[in-house]
């Protein structure tokens, strides 16, 4: 199931930059089914695999192996680590949350001064990243600089928990879930001829899959994906972006892309004719490698199959099991018909 496989994907570390953890479990894992198999220069991980039949248009799924997070940027002469964010995280999410620091998965937490030491307007704003520091029970800097170096990443460290009705929490969601996705693609055997990119450092300007598409040179690329979901009180109509439980997203643009408006009618043809739900977005925001991967050498007709993904970018995403099952089955369509 792509929810136990997404477990054990949201359980590894892999701050933008630093995806070896994640990789190195996806390349064991699908080592057996690939035809030909590369770590790149930027660390994407490419993987050929060989269908029943060569497509006349290659084509490329790609899923990004990296997370938000923290990179450290300074150790104070009391001990505290000093940071700033990896890709766009929320500033008003992360105090008093759980941090693992550098490969020695060092346990911290994000900090800020008591509540009871703030004062008049400062009650009303967000605290800048430079008010905040991680805490790692350390006195002074020595002995924070045995455990931590300058440019170590942190990862959210939050449980993995199944509640509700098929829901599922857990860090990294974006874009676990699409590795998840490709990974059950690659197992259960493709129709056609496919090369999967797994790449790295999507969330600090799609830079991996630039170097995956340069290298691939593919004529289709589809982009599985955690999108953006708002279905909180808070928000009504189109604000809502789109919504957990209610099947693949399938947007038709958003802050990096126009997709392909042919491949885009393709996919909603098949969910409609096989009886998988899908939505779009219906608020025009983010990116996907799509943007950097429809413009590469002689460009590329580009698609999105997203889930839609509660608290994205935060400690505690939460997503619906049942869209990433639907995910993998809409993909699995598509493929069928290449």
């Amino acid at each position: 199931m792509i929810k136990d496989i997404l477990k054990e994907l949201c359980a590894l570390n892999g701050v933008s930059g630093n995806e070896g953890a994640v990789r190195d479990y996806i390349a064991a894992r699908v080592k057996p089914y690939a035809a030909e198999m590369t770590t790149d220069a930027m660390g994407n991980l490419l993987v050929f695999v060989k269908g029943q039949r060569a497509p006349k248009q290659k084509v490329m799924l790609a899923a990004h192996m990296d997370e938000v997070g923290i990179i450290i940027t300074g150790i104070t002469e009391e001990g505290y680590l000093k940071f700033d964010f990896a890709g766009g995280v929320d500033r008003r999410v992360v105090i008093g949350k759980r941090v693992s620091v550098g490969d020695k998965a060092i346990p911290g937490v994000i900090a800020l001064k008591a509540v009871h030491l703030v004062e008049g307007g400062e009650r009303k704003k967000v605290p800048a990243t430079k008010s905040l520091h991680v805490d790692i029970g350390c006195r002074t800097r020595e002995e924070a600089e045995k455990l931590v170096s300058l440019g170590d990443t942190g990862a959210f460290d939050d449980h993995i928990v199944e509640f509700g009705e098929g829901f599922l929490r857990a860090k990294a969601i974006d874009d676990r879930v699409g590795c998840a996705v490709m990974i059950a693609l690659i197992e259960a055997g493709v129709p056609v001829d496919c090369h999967f990119a797994f790449t790295v450092q999507e969330e600090v300007g799609c830079r991996g899959s630039a170097a995956a598409a340069f290298r691939i040179q593919p004529e289709i690329g589809l982009v599985l994906e955690g999108t953006t979901a708002a279905d909180l009180p808070s928000q009504t109509g189109s604000e809502r972006v789109c919504a957990p439980g209610k099947g693949p997203v399938l947007p038709f643009m958003d802050g990096g892309s126009i997709y392909d408006r042919q491949l885009w009618r393709e996919l909603t043809a098949l969910a409609e004719a096989g009886g998988i739900p899908w939505q779009t977005k219906t608020w025009i925001s983010g990116g996907t490698d799509a943007s950097s991967i429809q413009k590469t050498a002689c460009g590329a007709r580009v698609a999105a199959i997203s889930a839609a993904v509660r608290y994205i970018h935060s400690p505690s995403c939460v997503g619906k099991t049942e869209d990433f099952e639907n995910m993998l089955r809409l993909a699995k369509a598509y493929l069928e018909t290449l």
